[in-house]
């Protein structure tokens, strides 16, 4: 068997894949953000009705959405763009740089979750197993 039909093969899965890794890394933000756990001193004071607790609700319902693959290509699209605000809103500002910045996570959420908005979820998500049930 080629590598090549072998790699085609997984493609699906490794997708999938990805898209479990990845939300998984997001969701931690959400549960820092709103139940303080871990302990970050940045997130200690954040409210929910405040934009830093809009952003952790999106991490938190977008993180766990993400990991069942359910809704991915609409949940990446929206979280995919609160990661270019908060780049912007948040890095850009310090430096031009990300590497200056600290803002080189944020770009490759954004790029991850943009591309996630169009691949789908993967063959291991809910969304496929609804897609196969119908």
């Amino acid at each position: 068997m080629a590598l090549d039909t072998i790699a085609a093969s997984w493609a699906p899965r490794v997708l999938s894949l990805l898209r479990i890794v990845t939300g998984l890394l997001f969701l931690q933000y959400g549960i820092a953000k709103l139940f303080k756990w871990p302990p970050i001193p940045m997130f200690e004071k954040v409210e929910l009705f405040s934009l830093y607790g809009l952003a952790g609700s999106l991490e938190l319902v977008g993180g766990i959405l993400l990991v069942l693959g359910l809704f991915t290509r609409p949940v990446a699209f929206i979280v995919s763009g609160e990661m270019a605000f908060a780049y912007f809103m948040g890095h850009a500002p310090r430096a031009f740089l990300p590497i200056l910045n600290n803002g080189g996570q944020a770009i490759l959420f954004c790029f991850i979750f943009l591309y996630l908005a169009c691949a789908g979820g993967g063959a291991w998500s809910a969304d496929a197993a609804i897609r196969n049930k119908a």
